[in-house]
């Protein structure tokens, strides 16, 4: 067949070069909704050109989240992304992948055998918290009544260490908890055992334990708080559970420290959440809450709901969600495996050693957090180190070779203390971390020989800390 002048029939307008483009010479709409559609081409390249001057998410030493997947995890969540999460009558597969999930973290945390644990995947470790929080709440609200305490003389209260999250913040103003915070000090980084239980009284719903403090990665002693909740119970019929917040180490602890007593196997955790996103090694947005025994989830926070011809129970504060994240988590465990995930974290866990020493090394800082417990660096400058700059000054200088290292003021009773901390993920393997302190070395240098300095010694704000 021929063809010519008159089969000119097709035109080629995705074939146009994409900077030479009408919609390349116009600014692009911002707050308001354009005139007419651009071709998908255009709209795409246009979008991901407004991420040229932002970090790079694999040198982002702030966050907890994972900035890495497997190729084969990225391309399953990115072919469920429509399955709704919430939807468990049109999707049962789907949400059997949830329920096995939900099973594995429950012999994963050592739930007993005997009981009837049940437990939900949520948006993140946020949610979790709520969830949990409010169960503190109600149960503590129906034991008060059977007993005949007036509920409504005082608020209820829940006791946390002042190294608390700030979900834990968020869930007392919203369900109106009077949050008691027992103090950090510099012998004690983690909740004080000896001063915990005077924070506590018939109106205390309940305790949290935090399996990695956010600011330093330490793990509160939720054995002896277990111990210190028994002998309690056992004088007054006021009963108080403990509720350990480990979005961070609840994943991380089984792998590398199986023998340490934090989960289930102590007789009054009652419930423990996790953030699937963090050392769950899936990318943001899944979180879990378990709860050791049926007994410990007040019935009147599960909904029955009658959904697109199906019934279901549910217990969340977020309702139609992406099921990608349950299905990434799946993934993950049938990927990796207990050793594949004990080998991963103690690989990272090497890595946070190395640099905790390398730091070390200089002589100039005071290390709060070495690896031990969660993979995490924590460190201040000396008191006696006699330089002229600060951690925000470090932290300006490593943000030019494109990490971003927070620097921050210890919690209350410890805000004079600035640190700066770097989160060890699983991406972040041994060779990267020996570019990085080429780098931190290269930037230590630098600052010495500065003669001009852009922060002031007395600056305590947070840069770059929001997780």
């Amino acid at each position: 067949m021929l063809y010519g002048k008159e089969d000119q029939t097709k035109k080629n307008d995705y074939l146009e070069p994409i900077f030479g483009t009408g919609a390349e010479e116009q600014e692009i709409p911002k707050y308001k909704l354009g005139k007419n559609p651009i071709e998908p081409r255009v709209a795409y390249r246009l979008v991901k050109d407004e991420f040229l001057d932002e970090g790079n998410a694999r040198q982002n030493l702030a966050t907890f989240c994972q900035t890495y997947m497997e190729d084969e995890a990225a391309l399953l969540m990115a072919e469920t992304l429509e399955k709704n999460a919430i939807d468990k009558s049109e999707y049962p597969r789907t949400a059997e992948l949830e329920n096995r999930c939900v099973n594995i973290l429950a012999d994963l945390w050592n739930a007993p055998k005997e009981k009837s644990y049940t437990g939900t995947s949520t948006v993140g470790s946020s949610e979790a918290c709520m969830l949990a929080g409010m169960a503190m709440k109600f149960r503590w609200r129906n034991q008060a009544k059977k007993l005949g305490l007036n509920i409504q003389a005082a608020s209820p209260n829940l006791v946390i260490s002042s190294g608390y999250q700030v979900c834990w913040e968020k869930f007392c103003v919203y369900w109106d908890i009077e949050m008691r915070t027992v103090p950090m000090d510099e012998k004690h980084m983690s909740m004080d055992m000896d001063k915990v239980m005077d924070y506590v009284d018939e109106y205390t719903i309940g305790i949290v334990g935090i399996l990695g403090i956010t600011y330093t990665g330490k793990y509160d002693d939720i054995k002896a708080l277990d111990a210190l909740v028994e002998t309690y119970n056992s004088q007054t019929d006021y009963k108080i559970s403990i509720h350990v917040d480990g979005a961070s180490g609840a994943m991380f602890a089984p792998f590398i420290e199986p023998k340490l007593q934090w989960d289930f196997r102590l007789k009054n955790v009652a419930s423990i959440n996790t953030s699937g996103h963090k050392y769950g090694l899936v990318y943001p947005g899944i979180g879990w809450v378990l709860w050791r025994d049926k007994a410990y989830l007040p019935e009147e926070l599960v909904f029955n709901v009658s959904y697109l011809g199906g019934e279901m129970p549910t217990m969340a504060i977020n309702f139609s969600r992406s099921a990608s994240q349950i299905i990434g988590q799946y993934y993950n465990f049938l990927r990796f495996g207990f050793e594949g995930y004990r080998a991963i974290h103690q690989r990272t866990k090497d890595v946070a050693m190395y640099l905790a020493a390398e730091v070390e090394k200089t002589g100039l800082f005071k290390m709060y957090n070495d690896g031990v417990n969660l993979p995490i660096v924590c460190y201040a400058l000396k008191v006696e180190t006699e330089v002229e700059w600060t951690l925000y000054d470090l932290a300006d200088r490593l943000l030019m070779k494109g990490w971003q290292v927070p620097a921050y003021p210890l919690p209350a009773d410890l805000e004079d203390v600035l640190v700066q901390r770097y989160v060890v993920r699983a991406d972040f393997g041994m060779n990267t971390a020996v570019d990085f302190m080429e780098d931190f070395n290269e930037a230590l240098k630098e600052l010495n020989q500065a003669h001009v300095l852009f922060h002031s010694k007395e600056e305590h704000g947070a840069q770059g800390f929001t997780h």
